[in-house]
């Protein structure tokens, strides 16, 4: 006798389904947000996918690294060129962030 399924059949093990788990498969979720008059998608990506490369934040201009939790941003009518990865902390400050960014005298500049 086969043991009894739990779950509906075309689930994974986290109860989504084939089609879902691909619109994850960067290990986040995606929205759509309205910014500055503007609608942006917003991906919210796990540190474990983001495949060894550093992003730098367009909200305090500083290295995100490899693995760690980030937001990648876009216009939806903007193309693959305009995505901007963000810091969590900065995508949801980017209302109260001044438009230049301060850096000290010792910064360097990229």
């Amino acid at each position: 006798m086969s043991p009894r399924r739990n779950r509906p059949k075309g689930a994974d093990s986290s109860g989504r389904s084939a089609d879902e788990d691909r619109a994850d498969r960067y290990g986040g979720w995606q929205s759509s947000e309205n910014w500055q008059g503007e609608d942006w998608s917003v991906r919210h990506v796990a540190g474990a996918s983001s495949e060894g490369k550093t992003y730098r934040c367009p909200g305090c201009d500083q290295m995100i690294s490899s693995g760690v939790p980030h937001v990648v941003a876009w216009p939806q009518h903007a193309g693959v060129d305009d995505r901007r990865h963000w810091h969590k902390a900065c995508w949801n400050a980017k209302d109260r962030r001044t438009s230049r960014v301060q850096r000290s005298r010792n910064a360097p500049r990229f």
